[in-house]
């Protein structure tokens, strides 16, 4: 039987497999190529939030969770336990917000202003220029109150978080698909964020007030320099997390530069169908993030290798035969509809499906390894980073796009491997450490 992690969890995800395919088919019907080029090319920009994050939302949730092993949420949604725990719980969500409103006042005017004049580069006569200020100032917000999420994800509260995403994935799914039917073309996408910042923080203040409330109240008396053991790792996984964006978010604005925000948009629509792919697959991890970092916490090492073990194999199963069911439908002959036009063809699909699937697998291996309150994927992200970035730079100008993930492929050659020897070697090590 599903506990209610899980199914929230996968709640969560089959939202995303009703309403991707809604999206997926929206965005060609309701919108021009160009369009399409836009709508993808803002959400590419817009990642450049990653360097707000700098892997900050792992470790929110992280620290909170080794915390949390010792607490408990009581009726009243208050936080109860040791003593010692709590008040360094609460220390640390303060210090979890003065730094998530030091990095937005800093990071996201960048992206605005800089987007801005990205997206001036090519002089198409359509109006994106009010619905990138409305997208970009949003994000903003949308980064603080997910982060605020992930701390309380952390606090064993997979269920209600994941339900409270789940809320908030259908309003902002259901705006855009209006947005887009009404026609109101890139600015559906802008409203879409703005919705999703008002669900979501209404939902976070709704469930979790009396938390919050308590955690600021017990950090006006209780003190704990966070700063050591925080300053420790972030920047271990900043350069991980930077790396991340040059390895999945660079495609769709180096195909603008390049090639046209037609070829952008089909680059853009086809890294989001694997991508919704993988999250869907990935919901057996991200169900028991939080229990891997508590079983840790408390030494359990052979729950723990159990529970990760039989969680990964069921999440590469589910991409695998998520994405033969795809390439099955398109050789059946759908691949020749039109609408199949605005994305890649087989040969870059394919390509993607096996980078994507890769991925997963790397995915869960760091995720295993980050658990322990460490990063020792830091120097293969930040090589892995630096060799797509320059692959994928010559292919984007000197091959024709359908090249475009040769350099993203390739570089899984050595990515795999050398992920899998850090992981057998934590697993030989970890018994006889204690955290």
């Amino acid at each position: 039987m599903l506990n209610k992690d899980l199914l929230n969890t996968a709640l969560n995800q089959l939202w995303k497999i009703i309403s991707g395919p809604l999206v997926l088919l929206f965005i060609p019907l309701y919108l021009t190529a160009v369009e399409q080029g836009y709508w993808y090319s803002f959400i590419s920009i817009a990642a450049l939030s990653i360097f707000a994050d700098l892997g900050f939302s792992v470790i929110i949730l992280q620290f909170a969770a080794h915390e949390f092993a010792y607490l408990k949420f009581d009726e009243d949604g208050c936080i109860t336990g040791d003593q010692q725990h709590l008040e360094r719980l609460a220390t640390f969500f303060l210090f979890a917000v003065k730094w998530l409103i030091k990095v937005i006042a800093i990071v996201f005017p960048i992206i605005v202003v800089g987007g801005y004049f990205f997206l001036s580069y090519r002089q198409e006569n359509i109006h994106w220029h009010l619905p990138w200020i409305i997208y970009s100032c949003f994000s903003g917000g949308l980064f603080f109150y997910s982060s605020i999420l992930y701390f309380f994800e952390g606090c064993n509260s997979v269920k209600d978080v994941q339900l409270i995403r789940l809320q908030i994935a259908i309003c902002t799914t259901l705006v855009m698909l209006t947005g887009l039917y009404c026609k109101i073309n890139l600015y559906a996408l802008a409203l879409s964020l703005v919705i999703s910042n008002l669900v979501g923080i209404y939902l976070l203040h709704r469930k979790f007030h009396a938390a919050i409330k308590q955690l600021l109240s017990i950090s006006k008396y209780a003190s704990y320099d966070w700063r050591k053991e925080f300053f420790s790792l972030i920047w271990r996984y900043a350069i991980s997390w930077s790396s991340g964006y040059f390895i999945f978010q660079l495609f769709v604005p180096l195909t603008f530069r390049y090639h046209s925000a037609v070829e952008a948009g089909r680059v853009g629509i086809s890294i989001a169908m694997w991508t919704a792919g993988f999250g869907i697959a990935n919901t057996w991890l991200v169900s028991i993030t939080p229990k891997l970092n508590m079983l840790i916490a408390e030494n359990k090492w052979a729950e723990l290798d159990l529970l990760f073990n039989k969680n990964l194999y069921r999440a590469m199963e589910t991409m695998f035969f998520g994405g033969c069911a795809y390439f099955f439908v398109y050789r059946l002959g759908f691949g020749k509809l039109k609408l199949f036009d605005r994305f890649e063809t087989w040969i870059p699909m394919l390509m993607l499906f096996a980078c994507w699937m890769l991925q997963l697998y790397i995915n869960s291996l760091a995720l295993y390894l980050r658990a322990h309150k460490r990063e020792p994927m830091m120097l293969l992200s930040a090589i892995s980073a630096i060799y797509i970035a320059i692959t994928t730079l010559l292919c984007a100008k000197f091959l024709p796009a359908k090249f475009l993930f040769l350099g993203f492929l390739s570089s899984y050659f050595f990515g795999v491997p050398i992920t899998f020897c850090i992981y057998r070697r934590q697993k030989r090590n970890h018994k006889t450490q204690r955290y």
